[in-house]
């Protein structure tokens, strides 16, 4: 499932031919809302967040220049991120934040249909073919691709926003109040011609990495954080918070100051793209010429992409019309659900995709060369380092669910009540964190099979049984733990990923070497519960209980997440689990790049 952070979109991907993380080819790929991307060969994208570049010359100067360049890019994104959802959440509230977020989910979902799953699969290695082949450096041909890319969202751009009334009617569901309907509908109507902005952003970052210029990509996303953080701002200065407020509280001024920094914010990152077209030589001039273009084979080599992000869109629109049923009452809906999803992708985009940067260009090279075995070996050493990584994180989002909840986002509008009701979610989004980058990790390992169908195939069935897993859920649990439902239906998904993924696996590659990773899995669960023995009694030691204030949180937090680790490394260290050492240094790496 997607989600929109930094405004919507999740920054530069690669994928690797060969054991060198830089393609012979140059080919540059974006991945939009964690949707892989593919060359036109099959080769797959990393995932979306902090994957190194590829080399592209020497345009953009060196691998390791560009690598951290794009680290530090995304670390300041994801704090500068996260600072803008909690103050979305103190400003509007639970209630409100409801209606705004899920009009935010709006122009992601339609802007993938549109155009995410090709931009990241067809027309980013089309760019750079022809960046490649054509005298003018795929100059003439970037600027028809740009003009009609204009032309065709801004004609979907205006029809989406039209037909605002009715799509917002389906996503609020018919549960809602009619208030609530409206204050969706009203935030839409500003907030959905993002998604003109967000494709010309993605737009333009393509062509500023196939030719080799990674920076002003990485960082426009900050200065979108930046605007909407101050949008919040001035609307508690001018308005106060929405505390206790009604959907039909909201003033038009309220609205349009909210719902019109949030698009002013996607406005300020495309534009903020604008000087770095120039800076690598990029004319953009008018070009009107769609049948140049060979848009018939761009929609058949797109297809098995879009039916993967039609999948998961699908999912997308299901949660949000159930939490949207549930919305009021302290219940953790929209926003919480959210909220927590990007404390889930945080955890993998850390570790997970350090862990896949690592791994896809040797694993790529081994299937080239139809080194299975090697495949295979890569591939458990993944799974081994990444749950070893992710079981700490796991076992403090489970132990201290509540207390992260307030310290992150209590305040305002956002109250007590409602930081308790996302730190429930939190505790079940403990049970998503693994399986969710074990299912990436298989399915990257499909990438360098070039088995982008079966990847494709594989996730159709799955996002069935996360749909079944929202509707089942939200019919059997009260609207309290809705949210917290939704999530256990995204683990179970995952889990099923992971499952599935590994059987076809085994049937095209061999042997999985799984008798090592389930030794080593137990080891690591054994740590796990006594880092979770260790870290419920600290909690139960500590002032605040079950019900922290926002400085006791902070305090839990830190006491009990330093002692869960504590206990985690040094029940590994007894049990000699030898990844403790490799993530160590991992992260040390990553953090020091």
């Amino acid at each position: 499932m997607e989600v929109l952070v930094n405004g919507g979109l999740y920054r530069s991907a690669h994928s690797a031919s060969d054991g060198d993380p830089e393609r012979s080819d140059g080919a540059i790929l974006i991945s939009v809302d964690g949707s892989p991307g593919t060359t036109a060969a099959g080769d797959q994208a990393l995932p979306p967040e902090d994957v190194p570049p590829t080399g592209g010359g020497t345009e953009g100067g060196s691998t390791a220049g560009n690598s951290a360049i794009m680290a530090a890019g995304s670390m300041v994104s994801r704090l500068i991120g996260f600072v803008r959802n909690m103050l979305i959440g103190m400003t509007l509230g639970a209630g409100i934040g409801d209606a705004y977020t899920s009009a935010q989910f709006l122009p992601g979902q339609i802007y993938e249909l549109l155009l995410g799953g090709i931009l990241s699969s067809v027309l980013i290695p089309l760019l750079v073919r022809r960046r490649k082949d054509d005298p003018d450096g795929g100059q003439l041909f970037t600027q028809r691709l740009l003009t009609f890319a204009i032309v065709a969202l801004g004609i979907a751009t205006a029809l989406v926003v039209a037909a605002a009334p009715w799509i917002t009617a389906i996503q609020a569901s018919n549960k809602s109040t009619e208030a609530y309907q409206d204050l969706v509908t009203a935030f839409a109507y500003l907030i959905l011609p993002i998604i003109f902005f967000t494709g010309l952003s993605a737009m333009i970052g393509a062509v500023l990495n196939v030719r080799g210029h990674f920076a002003a990509p990485m960082w426009a996303p900050i200065l979108n954080n930046l605007v909407v953080i101050a949008t919040c701002g001035v609307f508690i200065v001018v308005f106060g918070t929405t505390k206790g407020f009604q959907p039909e509280d909201m003033t038009p001024g309220r609205i349009i100051l909210i719902a019109g920094g949030t698009l002013l914010g996607m406005v300020a990152q495309a534009v903020g793209l604008l000087p770095a077209l120039r800076r690598v030589g990029f004319a953009w001039r008018w070009k009107w010429a769609p049948r140049s273009l060979g848009l018939g084979e761009i929609g058949r080599l797109a297809g098995w992409m879009l039916c993967y992000v039609g999948a998961n869109q699908l999912a997308v629109f299901v949660v949000v019309r159930k939490l949207n049923a549930v919305s009021g009452g302290n219940n953790a809906s929209v926003l919480a659900f959210n909220n927590v999803y990007l404390l889930t992708m945080m955890a993998h985009g850390i570790i997970g995709v350090s862990v896949m940067t690592a791994l896809l260009p040797k694993m790529s090279s081994a299937a080239a060369d139809g080194r299975y075995a090697d495949v295979s070996a890569d591939l458990s050493r993944g799974i081994r380092l990444t749950t070893t990584a992710l079981a700490p994180i796991a076992v403090a989002y489970g132990v201290l669910g509540v207390p992260i909840a307030v310290s992150l986002f209590q305040g305002g509008a956002f109250t007590d009540k409602d930081a308790f009701a996302t730190g429930t979610v939190l505790t079940v989004a403990a049970f998503a964190v693994i399986p969710l980058s074990i299912s990436y990790l298989c399915t990257y390992a499909f990438y360098a099979l070039q088995g982008n169908k079966t990847v494709a195939l594989i996730n159709v069935p799955v996002v069935l049984v996360r749909i079944a897993g929202y509707v089942v859920l939200a019919e059997l649990l009260s609207e309290s733990f809705a949210a917290a439902g939704m999530t256990a239906a995204n683990a179970i998904s995952y889990l099923l990923s992971a499952l599935i993924s590994l059987v076809v696996l085994r049937r095209r590659i061999g042997r999985l070497n799984l008798g090592s990773v389930a030794k080593a899995l137990l080891k690591v669960l054994v740590a796990a519960l006594v880092a979770t023995g260790a870290g419920l009694l600290v909690v139960f030691l500590l002032p605040g209980g079950d019900t922290p204030g926002r400085l006791t949180a902070a305090l839990q937090v830190v006491v009990g997440g330093g002692v869960i680790v504590l206990v985690y490394l040094g029940t590994a260290a007894l049990l000699r689990v030898h990844e403790v050492s490799q993530v160590v240094g991992m992260v040390r790496r990553k953090l020091g790049r």
